[in-house]
């Protein structure tokens, strides 16, 4: 594969990767509410139901899910009910998100729900699947090893959505001190829950 079809893939997956979407969205919430350094644990939780994604469409699932509709809707239907509920479970919170993160919100969830969560979001969305099946043939090379090419573009992908994550992670982060105070908080709270809920109707409702 030659630096020019690298650098351009590099392109089209950083492109799709940082163009705000659910998981976006949860890495400001996770940057805010937590810092950048905690939100690695969600970057992480993207990055593998990323990786499970790319490689169900290299393996020649994406083509079935494609043509499946059934198990589409049953896949984004489950992803839209799981944004919803994550939107209108921040909207009636009774607590502020938004406190300074040297204080207490490190003990309000765990590293380990914050990589489900994460991970979760990420599953939610099976058109993830039908890019990865649209874009892997266009930068696969049939005539050469398809390993070397298969690992180079997994750790190329892999790499960009880690970083697109904690780019918004880190702007949540440097903005949470805008909003620290209680009101300001809660009024944040209801706009992201809404996001959520919002982004989940218009997942729900979409066409394939």
């Amino acid at each position: 594969m030659s630096f020019h079809f690298i650098l351009l893939y590099t392109m089209t997956v950083f492109i799709a990767s940082i163009i705000p979407g659910p998981s976006m969205l949860l890495a400001i919430t996770h940057g805010m509410q937590h810092g950048a350094r905690k939100a690695m644990v969600s970057a992480m939780g993207n990055v593998a139901v990323t990786f499970i994604q790319a490689s169900i469409s290299v393996a020649g699932l994406g083509t079935i899910l494609m043509a499946s509709e059934s198990v589409f809707h049953i896949i984004k239907w489950a992803g839209a009910v799981y944004l919803i509920y994550v939107g209108t479970a921040m909207m009636f919170s009774s607590q502020t998100v938004l406190t300074p993160i040297e204080k207490d919100s490190d003990k309000r969830i765990t590293p380990s729900k914050m990589f489900i969560q994460s991970a979760m979001v990420t599953a939610g969305n099976p058109k993830a699947i039908l890019f990865f099946t649209a874009i892997f043939p266009q930068f696969i090379n049939p005539r050469t090893n398809f390993v070397h090419q298969y690992i180079l573009l997994m750790v190329i992908l892999n790499v960009v959505a880690f970083i697109c994550f904690m780019i918004y992670a880190i702007g949540g982060q440097k903005i949470v001190s805008l909003f620290s105070r209680a009101d300001a908080g809660k009024s944040m709270n209801r706009i992201i829950g809404g996001t959520f809920i919002g982004t989940g109707i218009g997942l729900a409702a979409s066409g394939k």
